[in-house]
């Protein structure tokens, strides 16, 4: 699947809002999709590396041999995911925001993990 692919099947998801693959290390977004008055997916994408690269820190500090699958944020209106992509050799993430009202976690959640695994391979 490619990167175009993967962001407009994630912008599927009901309660989408918008979506961006990102690279962490460098906070660069690789795409994006969505957005516009609710949300800057761009901004937003770059300024969640700072929270994959923390909490890989509170890992390593705390000497924790797992891996993280994703994050997530909740908001008054919107929930934020954030899914690390493994074995892709590189350091990705995909980035979710939903509107919270209209949007079932645990279905955005599976959708997501299915993503990234096509991502992956």
């Amino acid at each position: 699947m490619n990167i175009d692919t993967a962001l407009k099947e994630a912008m599927t998801i009901t309660g989408a809002i918008g979506v961006a693959l990102v690279d962490y290390e460098s906070g660069m977004s690789l795409g994006y999709i969505g957005g516009g008055r609710e949300l800057d997916v761009e901004v937003a994408a770059a300024a969640n590396t700072e929270v994959v690269r923390a909490k890989l820190r509170a890992l390593a500090s705390l000497n924790l041999d797992e891996r993280i699958e994703d994050i997530l944020i909740t908001l008054d209106r919107q929930y934020h995911i954030i899914r690390l992509i493994p074995n892709t050799g590189s350091s990705l993430f995909l980035y979710l925001a939903l509107n919270r009202e209209r949007a079932n976690l645990a279905l955005a959640r599976h959708n997501l993990r299915s993503i990234e695994r096509e991502l992956a391979s």
